[in-house]
């Protein structure tokens, strides 16, 4: 069976001409070749040099086809969205008729003219996945659009989390982001892991003022110096136009902060091998972020937002630390009850993290797709 997928992902064309796209879409879909023949995968091509948080396809069964980088906030970016739409429809449909199904990747800005498209003119099986907020109140008019639109399909659609009052048709799927081998390696980092002090604090993702990275250089500014002093480093990984903003910030907060930038895959489960603790202090539109599962799998106690669906997976005090409201106040308070953790304490958090795991895994989700998916009649 032949898929497309179609997404707004970014990719970019390496020195040598390998095409290269974001590791956790790409890697992804290199772990779908388990239940596809082949994969078209439509996406958006940058100019420019590739960040490091890019990764290359490991098979000639993935083809990309580029379509026009578009998408932003401002009205000029949006008005783009909608002078490329016949020329990203005409793609599109022409890769369609290639293939078997399809999977539409949402919230995108292309994926307000791209779901009525596929609702109405095109035949053929497929399932949409949203990875966004399912729930999310003051959502963008595109986001409140395409959900409305994904609540009243006949195709199936995978979302995050579990919701009341949810159409059968969306189907709760965790966002697949562990090997086999990552779940072993995890378990045998997590024996040797000991809160010792000093703690060792990590976040990964877009370095920007709504994912929390000014909370948590604040936070840790605010610490009394006897609390300072049991932390180790805190490490943010990832880039963002206010950089250098976030770098001036945490100069004087009497705390060691790196700023690695972006990472290759590899590199950043080695942060999460030298942490103790992952920061997500998010009011971003999040669905379930890869980032804290795999945190988790290398035995980082998560301190991460109540928002979303992210409560469904890390209970309070059990698996975790939640931040309701999520404040700077919150985020150091939670970040005192970590460091007056005892040993056996930060194991039992740890412990009861794994039994989590298995659900992130690649294997498990190409299960899932197997059976739940692709046994479906065309709508």
């Amino acid at each position: 069976m032949k898929l497309a997928i179609i997404s707004h992902t970014d990719h970019y064309t390496t020195h040598d001409g390998t095409i290269v796209g974001w590791s956790p879409t790409i890697n992804e879909i290199n772990h779908l070749l388990d239940v596809f023949e082949s994969i078209v995968h439509v996406a958006m091509h940058n100019d420019g040099n590739p960040p490091l948080s890019t990764m290359a396809y490991n098979s000639d069964r993935i083809t990309f086809v580029s379509i026009p980088a578009v998408g932003g906030h401002s009205f000029f970016e949006k008005l783009k969205i909608i002078w490329h739409a016949p020329r990203i429809i005409k793609t599109v449909s022409k890769v369609l008729n290639q293939v078997d199904c399809f999977q539409l990747r949402t919230p995108t800005g292309i994926g307000v003219f791209l779901i009525p498209y596929l609702t109405f003119f095109v035949k053929k099986k497929g399932w949409y996945k949203y990875a966004g907020n399912w729930n999310q109140k003051d959502a963008p008019l595109g986001y409140r659009l395409q959900r409305l639109l994904l609540k009243h399909q006949k195709r199936k659609v995978t979302i995050n989390g579990h919701w009341d009052n949810q159409p059968k048709h969306c189907l709760s799927f965790e966002n697949p982001c562990l090997t086999l081998k990552d779940i072993t390696l995890g378990r045998e980092i997590v024996k040797e892991k000991k809160v010792d002090r000093p703690i060792s604090f990590c976040f990964v993702g877009r370095l920007e003022k709504e994912k929390g990275v000014e909370r948590i250089i604040k936070a840790f500014s605010q610490l009394s110096s006897d609390k300072k002093l049991k932390v180790g480093i805190v490490h943010l990984v990832g880039e963002g136009k206010n950089s250098n903003y976030y770098k001036t910030l945490s100069e004087d907060s009497g705390v060691h902060f790196i700023f690695h930038g972006a990472l290759s895959r590899k590199d950043v489960f080695e942060v999460y091998s030298q942490s103790h603790v992952f920061l997500l202090p998010t009011t971003a539109s999040e669905g379930f972020p890869k980032v804290i599962s795999e945190a988790m799998n290398f035995g980082c106690i998560p301190i991460v937002s109540d928002i979303s669906c992210i409560s469904y997976y890390i209970k309070h005090d059990i698996n975790g630390f939640l931040l309701k409201p999520v404040t700077v106040v919150n985020l150091i308070r939670q970040i005192q009850v970590i460091m007056n953790l005892t040993d056996k304490e930060y194991q039992a958090l740890i412990n009861k993290q794994r039994e989590l795991l298995e659900s992130f895994t690649f294997t498990h989700y190409n299960k899932r797709v197997a059976s739940e998916l692709l046994k479906l009649k065309a709508p």
